[in-house]
């Protein structure tokens, strides 16, 4: 039986995409590659920061060290939180609020399994902290997804077992992540159909058996 539900955020509970795009599309004009665009952004989803500079590094042809990629992920990070400052809570996405709500009526014990840094900043600035009752993010891990080290945290701290936990996930590396965890989970977003989640739906906004999935 299911007893707490972990969300992934971004692409889950809310939308940052276009902030991380143009964080990266103005790390990579600035090292001279011009053609960084919303297709290779797309090839970012659920995978880490470091993971994401390779993406954007391996369209030019310069060779970096690994101090130098540090640095370079840390400017596109000062970018983006940067861009963070103008987030609020429109950029929570439709059904999120009344979905959380539902659960919790249900007794269901709500976290999050992300692997950004910017995590509790995010849940902050869009008012939706006040809903979550555990937080795994990027500073409590060293391995990001596929790894299912984000979401066994998440569990950790909910005080859990793997096999009473849902993951909500919009990303196949998030999917494989939660499968690794020994977790069921439901593939929402524009490519859920292909992510293999034990169950699936467009989104949290659409009519989704809850009382069904939480009891097998």
């Amino acid at each position: 039986m299911i007893k707490g539900i972990i969300f992934d955020l971004d692409g889950v509970l809310v939308s940052t995409d276009e902030l991380h795009y143009q964080a990266w599309k103005r790390l990579a004009q600035e090292l001279g590659i011009k053609d960084f665009t919303k297709e290779d952004n797309e090839k970012q989803r659920g995978v880490s920061r470091m993971e994401s500079l390779e993406i954007v590094l391996n369209k030019g042809d310069k060779v970096y060290s690994l101090e130098e990629k540090e640095e370079l992920a840390e400017k596109k990070n000062a970018y983006y939180v940067d861009l963070l400052e103008t987030l609020d809570n429109n950029a929570v996405l439709c059904g999120v609020v009344k979905t959380i709500r539902y659960l919790k009526q249900l007794g269901m014990l709500i976290g999050i399994g992300s692997v950004s840094k910017n995590t509790p900043a995010i849940l902050q600035k869009t008012e939706l902290d006040q809903y979550i009752d555990k937080v795994s993010c990027g500073l409590d891990i060293t391995n990001s997804k596929p790894d299912p080290e984000v979401f066994l945290v998440a569990a950790g701290k909910l005080g859990l077992e793997p096999e009473n936990c849902l993951v909500v996930e919009d990303s196949a590396a998030g999917i494989v992540a939660a499968k690794a965890a020994g977790m069921k989970s439901l593939g929402v977003g524009p490519y859920y159909q292909s992510l293999s989640a034990t169950y699936e739906a467009t989104g949290l906004d659409t009519d989704i058996p809850w009382e069904t999935i939480l009891q097998n």
